[in-house]
C-alpha cells in the first residue's frame, strides 16, 4: 500500500494525526469515513479537500466511507459558528442528502475491492432513544471534557444550546456505529472537526477497548487572507444550476499566482512531478498562466465532465484570448461553447424591440447600434475584412441582413468583432 500519510504530507493535506495512525497504516490498508452535513443541496470548493483526502486514501488501497448527516443536520454541528445554525425541516435535508450523494459519486469508485460506500446516519441516528443514547454514549463523557473542546469553548460567551453542546456525542456515536458495522478505524476531516473527531475516538476506546484514529486537513484561506471558496463574495458551487460550468472554470482560472502550486496538489490528481513542470513553464513565461490553465482544466473535467470543461476552456478562451497556441476546437463544442458566452455576464447585451427588428435587418446597421462598428463605412471595411461574426460564423456579404433565423428559435443571437469583441443582441 502506498504511503498515505506521504501522499496527504506531500500534497499540503496533513495538518494533524493521530500518534499511533502511521504504525496502523503500515499494517495495511484502512477503512475510513468522511461526514457531511446536507445543509445546502450542493458541496462547494471548500469541501473539495475532505473529498479529495477521501479519493487518495482510496488510490493509496483503502476503502473510503462517505457519511451523509441526514442525522446529524437535524442538530446542527457549532464548529466555526459564532451562532447556532437554523434547524432544517426534514424533507429540506433528505432532499439536500439525495442531491450530494449524486456529487460525491463523481470522486470516488464504487466498484472493485476496495469500493467507497455511502452511509447515511440519518438510518441509525432517528431511530434512537435518547435513553439508549445517553446510556451508550453520554456516561463516557464527563462535563469538563466536553467543555475543553474548542467548539464549545469559543461560544461559552455568546451561547451555546444544549442541542449544539451534544454534537460532539452524536459525532462521536456515528464513529462508533461505523467501527461496529463497518470496520471503519479511521475519521477524517478538516481541522475544525478535531474535537469532534478525537471524541469519537476516546467513545470507541472505553466502549470497544479499541485504539482507533483521526487526521485533520487544514482550512484553507487564500494568499490575500480571504477565505477560500468563494468569488464576488458567494460561494462556488459544484452543482451547475448553482454556479455554472464557466464561472467554475473562471474561478481556479483567477487564482492567485501564490496559491496555484497549493492548488495544483490539493485539487487535482495531477503526479507532482507533471506539477512541477507546469510551475517550471510558469516560471519561465508567468504572463501565460499555464498553472491557472492547468489547475482549471482539471478540476472543471472533475466535477463537470470532459465535455463541459471543454465547452468552460473554450468560452475562457474566445472571451480573454487563448495564449496556448493554436487550438483546434470540434465545432459541436465550439457551438455549445457560444451557449456558454452568451450566458456569461461578462459580455455587453444589447437589445431590440421585436417590432423594430421586423423579421429582419441590415447587418451593418446593427453593427453599429451595438457598438461593434463606429459607422457604415467601418462596419462595411470590417465585413470585407472578414473581421465580423454571428453565432461564430464569419460574415463575408456587406449587403447581409440578420435575420430571425439565425436567432435560431432563442431570443438572441451572438455578434463578434475580431477575437475577443462580443455583444449578446437580445430581441425584448
Amino acid at each position: 500500500m502506498p504511503d498515505l500519510l506521504q501522499i496527504y504530507a506531500d500534497r499540503g493535506f496533513l495538518q494533524d494525526a493521530t500518534p499511533g495512525l502511521a504504525a496502523r497504516l503500515r499494517q495495511g490498508p484502512v477503512t475510513a469515513y468522511v461526514g457531511f452535513d446536507p445543509t445546502a443541496d450542493s458541496l462547494h470548493v471548500g469541501n473539495l479537500v475532505p473529498v479529495m483526502g477521501l479519493a487518495w486514501l482510496q488510490r493509496a488501497g483503502g476503502t473510503p466511507i462517505v457519511l451523509v448527516g441526514a442525522g446529524t443536520a437535524m442538530v446542527g454541528d457549532p464548529s466555526g459558528k459564532r451562532q447556532e445554525r437554523p434547524v432544517l425541516e426534514l424533507e429540506r435535508i433528505d432532499a439536500n442528502a439525495a442531491a450530494m450523494r449524486t456529487q460525491l459519486a463523481r470522486f470516488l469508485c464504487f466498484e472493485g475491492a476496495n469500493a467507497a460506500r455511502m452511509r447515511n446516519n440519518a438510518d441509525w441516528l432517528r431511530h434512537l432513544s435518547l435513553m439508549e443514547f445517553l446510556r451508550d454514549a453520554g456516561k463516557h463523557f464527563t462535563l469538563s471534557y466536553m467543555l475543553q473542546k474548542e467548539s464549545v469553548k469559543s461560544r461559552m460567551e455568546t451561547g451555546i444550546s444544549y442541542t449544539e453542546f451534544s454534537y460532539m456525542l452524536v459525532q462521536a456515536y456515528d464513529y462508533w456505529h461505523l467501527f461496529q458495522t463497518e470496520g471503519c478505524e479511521l475519521q477524517i476531516g478538516g481541522s475544525d472537526q478535531w474535537g469532534n473527531i478525537t471524541a469519537g475516538i476516546e467513545l470507541i476506546s472505553r466502549r470497544e477497548r479499541r485504539e482507533v484514529h483521526g487526521a485533520v486537513f487544514p482550512l484553507i484561506t487564500t494568499a490575500s487572507g480571504n477565505k477560500f471558496g468563494k468569488s464576488e463574495g458567494e460561494n462556488v458551487w459544484l452543482d451547475p444550476a448553482r454556479t455554472s460550468p464557466y464561472r467554475f472554470y473562471q474561478f481556479w482560472l483567477n487564482a492567485d499566482d501564490r496559491d496555484v502550486e497549493r492548488y495544483l496538489k490539493l485539487f487535482t490528481f495531477l503526479e507532482l512531478d507533471e506539477i512541477d513542470r507546469i510551475l517550471t513553464e510558469q516560471s519561465a513565461d508567468p504572463a501565460r498562466r499555464a498553472a491557472q490553465r492547468a489547475l482549471a482544466r482539471e478540476v472543471t473535467r472533475l466535477v463537470h465532465g470532459e465535455e463541459e470543461g471543454e465547452r468552460a476552456r473554450v468560452a475562457s478562451e474566445a472571451l480573454f484570448g487563448s495564449v496556448t497556441g493554436t487550438k483546434t476546437v470540434r465545432a459541436d463544442v465550439s457551438v455549445a461553447a457560444n451557449e456558454v458566452i452568451a450566458e456569461s455576464s461578462d459580455i455587453p447585451v444589447h437589445t431590440i424591440a421585436p417590432s423594430e427588428f421586423g423579421d429582419r435587418m441590415p447587418l451593418v446597421d446593427v453593427l453599429i447600434r451595438c457598438g461593434l462598428a463606429s459607422s457604415k463605412a467601418d462596419a462595411r471595411r470590417g465585413i470585407q475584412g472578414r473581421g465580423f461574426y454571428i453565432n461564430d460564423e464569419q460574415v463575408n456579404d456587406v449587403r447581409r441582413w440578420l435575420t430571425s433565423d439565425d436567432f435560431g428559435g432563442r431570443d438572441w443571437v451572438l455578434l463578434r468583432k475580431g477575437k475577443k469583441n462580443y455583444v449578446k443582441l437580445v430581441l425584448r
